[in-house]
């Protein structure tokens, strides 16, 4: 029945079993005789098995096909995009902060990052204006900007920032530009939140919790005393001053995986200053480092109990305000990612190129003190391999390509591995700051793919129990144990339909 051995990815949930078709980027709910035939668990057809395999075969799926060679859709446009579709710059105001938090990538040769050290150098006005000027000349095809300011903490130089938006608001007439800021927000003042309501500037805040728990790694350099009292306090006076200014702010939470993860929820659902506003959580990075990030075992159980609450909120078993902004983008990424931008293909093209590296420079190029250019401003200031040019020369095209065709250094790997649609690595999980290594980047891969699969698994499981993907975001509703029971009791029925 099947001449040559598919390229495909079988899986289950608890509720029942799945392929995922590379080729047609699909995912096919099937019986478990024709997902143990699939997934080499027995050699023994029987007629149900022949019956759904013969009918994914007519319908195009089950294709061997896989890409001939490694090589980004976006290669051939590349000079284009980066000579006329730029869309943001982020400026590096200054490499100094008043903090010294323990996990900072810029923590030098205290901690355990391969980066800079924070330093007291700074950016002139003149070197961000020929910046902004950079970022209008390459954009005349695009017609929203953004300017991003960065540190070190870059509200240490308020007034350079002033003076670089008023400039950029006059150069960038006839385009939709906006601002935006990574802050600890320590500096924060009457006079600075003020400027940055009526100039709308999207504010992200580093905040980490509970005050024990944000104390214990954001301390103030000098006296190292946290900083938490010093945030809240300028939280008060935001919203107290400016209450609708709450939409443009987000709270970027590094959770300390040895912490009361169970208390960190807590505190974001229930405290009165921060429940209501956007809210991100990340691990400490681990690229660029050199001591492995190990979650308490209560830490694992209590961030996934987080996520299940999440998936009872959005099947209606379970009111908003028990539930954490924290993690909801998971929820978003879940939905972008395999419903929304999860386009059937009829097929494999010759070539295609791994998800995970964005075109370097366009929608976040970072420019440092220096005028040096970076993908963006997560990746290591030390490494060779991410300066991709420098304001005065302009992009090294050369770097651009390598960085947007990472997957070629593990070609063969890539071409073969199931999950490249939805990979995740960019250059950064190669780059080990002087070269873009194979052995780097396939240290990656087993818990890249661990990921997509649960993702997989997550959205199939919403599926099975009646979740409308292309609804609005349901309301609590309070289900009868009647009702709830009958919807379970169709499971096998919304399974069988999973075909996208």
């Amino acid at each position: 029945m099947l001449e040559s051995k598919p390229f495909i990815y079988p899986f289950c949930t608890a509720g029942g079993c799945y392929i995922y078709d590379v080729n047609k980027n699909g995912i096919i709910g099937v019986s478990k005789e024709t997902y143990r035939y699939l997934a080499g668990k027995t050699n023994k057809l029987n007629p149900i098995a022949e019956h759904e395999i013969n009918k994914m075969l007519i319908n195009g799926f089950l294709s061997h096909k896989k890409f001939k060679n490694i090589l980004h859709p976006s290669s051939n446009s590349l000079e284009y995009i980066l000579d006329s579709a730029l869309e943001k710059i982020t400026l590096q105001v200054t490499q100094q902060c008043n903090l010294r938090c323990e996990y900072c990538i810029y923590s030098g040769d205290t901690g355990n990052y391969q980066n800079r050290s924070h330093q007291s150098k700074k950016m002139s006005f003149e070197l961000a204006r020929k910046g902004i000027d950079f970022l209008i000349a390459h954009s005349q095809d695009s017609n929203r900007l953004n300017v991003a300011f960065y540190g070190g903490e870059p509200l240490l130089e308020f007034e350079l920032i002033k003076n670089c938006i008023k400039y950029a608001k006059e150069q960038a007439e006839g385009k939709e530009i906006s601002f935006s800021i990574t802050t600890n927000a320590t500096l924060l003042n009457e006079e600075i939140i003020k400027y940055l309501y009526e100039n709308e500037i999207m504010l992200t805040i580093s905040l980490d919790g509970p005050k024990e728990i944000h104390n214990k790694n954001r301390k103030f350099a000098g006296s190292g005393t946290g900083s938490f009292d010093k945030i809240m306090e300028n939280m008060e006076i935001l919203k107290e001053s400016y209450p609708d200014y709450f939409k443009n702010v987000m709270f970027n939470v590094v959770m300390d995986p040895t912490a009361d993860y169970k208390c960190i929820s807590e505190f974001f659902v229930g405290y009165d200053t921060v429940k209501e506003a956007q809210q991100m959580a990340t691990m400490p990075s681990a690229q660029y480092s050199d001591k492995t990030v190990t979650m308490d075992e209560n830490f694992r159980a209590d961030y996934n109990y987080e996520f299940f609450k999440i998936f009872l909120y959005k099947l209606g078993r379970l009111e908003k305000k028990y539930v954490s902004n924290l993690n909801l983008s998971y929820f978003g990424r879940l939905k972008s990612t395999y419903h929304e931008k999860r386009t059937p293909t009829s097929g494999l093209h010759d070539y295609g190129h791994p998800g995970g590296p964005c075109i370097p420079g366009q929608m976040r190029l970072f420019m440092d003190v220096d005028g040096v250019f970076y993908p963006c401003e997560r990746v290591s200031e030390i490494s060779d391999a991410m300066k991709i040019g420098t304001l005065e020369s302009g992009f090294d095209i050369e770097k651009c390509m390598k960085i947007l065709n990472i997957g070629k250094i593990t070609e063969q790997s890539c071409i073969n591995c199931w999950a490249f649609r939805y990979c995740f690595q960019c250059a950064a999980f190669a780059d080990d700051t002087k070269n873009l290594t194979a052995k780097k980047r396939l240290q990656q891969c087993e818990s890249t793919k661990r990921d997509i699969e649960e993702q997989l698994k997550d959205y199939c499981t919403l599926l099975e129990l009646g979740y409308d993907f292309e609804g609005e975001e349901n309301p609590f509703i309070q289900i009868s144990k009647k009702e709830w029971e009958a919807k379970e009791n169709d499971t096998e029925k919304k399974t069988a339909g999973i075909s996208l």
